[in-house]
């Protein structure tokens, strides 16, 4: 799977507190879920919730561009939806 990086996204997400990788890791976590989608600025963009490594349960809105998984920005899933994306209750 091929990531799209450039200053702006990792600055970004790095405001939230996370990390590339950790990014990266929710992308390709077999037990992410895409939430829901939408078009902003004429690009579809998805919301995925997924758990890293070291256990943070995160969002990762992303893109794809170019056949890349562009993440737009990532951020700490609040309390409700981490329990319920733990308990597997996500949907």
């Amino acid at each position: 799977m091929e990531f799209d990086w450039d200053e702006a996204n990792e600055e970004h997400i790095a405001r939230h507190r996370v990390s590339r990788y950790e990014a990266e890791s929710i992308l390709t976590d077999p037990f992410g879920e895409i939430i829901d989608s939408e078009f902003v600025d004429g690009e579809l963009r998805y919301r995925q919730i997924g758990s890293t490594p070291s256990g943070r349960i995160l969002f990762v809105i992303f893109t794809m561009r170019r056949g890349a998984m562009r993440p737009v920005t990532s951020f700490e899933a609040s309390r409700f939806m981490a329990r319920r994306y733990s308990d597997g209750n996500i949907r």
